[in-house]
């Protein structure tokens, strides 16, 4: 089983950007894209009504943090020091060494290659410093751009489920993409 401790919080960097934890400071910028209906338009999760529904969500977050269950990054370009999304490595499966990842970015910074550098890094984390076996991802199928983005870092898709997703008074289907330690490592050769 893995032995997991987020304390000290790990934070990232790539070549634009940081990875940092999440905090309150960080609310309004959440806010305007966690309510942007063009980011949320293939994640089956409550919009925000109010900066306090994201104050609840932040709190959430960072209890999973400090119980060493999940690692809920904040994007920030390291040129210009502004928020440009969220990263998570959650859903960790100890028993079985298996994480989810999981992202949103603010349109502004859509089809720019960030999320394919946030997600290189947390998938390096993932398989170097915590050792997990595999690491996966759930996609709507209409998100085009999400699976396009996760078959560039390599993952495989394994499974698609019909209608296995209530929300919003309708089932959705979804994609489960995956990728194993051996074939992120063979990749980087």
């Amino acid at each position: 089983m893995l032995e997991l401790n987020f304390n000290p919080f790990p934070e990232l960097e790539t070549e634009r950007l940081k990875l940092e934890r999440v905090a309150t400071v960080h609310a309004e910028a959440m806010f305007e894209m966690r309510s942007n209906d063009d980011v949320m338009r293939y994640i089956e999760r409550p919009r925000p009504k109010s900066i306090e529904d994201i104050h609840v969500l932040i709190r959430r977050n960072n209890e999973l943090i400090d119980a060493n269950e999940a690692l809920i990054w904040f994007l920030r370009l390291k040129d210009t020091d502004k928020f440009c999304g969220n990263i998570l490595l959650w859903q960790i499966n100890k028993d079985n060494h298996r994480g989810e990842v999981g992202y949103l970015l603010h349109p502004d910074y859509w089809r720019k290659g960030i999320v394919t550098e946030a997600v290189q890094e947390v998938l390096r984390y993932g398989f170097d410093e915590l050792k997990l076996h595999s690491i996966e991802a759930n996609v709507n199928p209409k998100n085009e751009p999400s699976w396009k983005l996760l078959e560039k870092c390599g993952f495989v898709r394994e499974a698609y489920f019909r209608e296995n997703f209530y929300w919003g008074g309708k089932f959705h289907d979804t994609m489960i993409y995956s990728l194993l330690v051996q074939d992120w490592k063979k990749s980087r050769l």
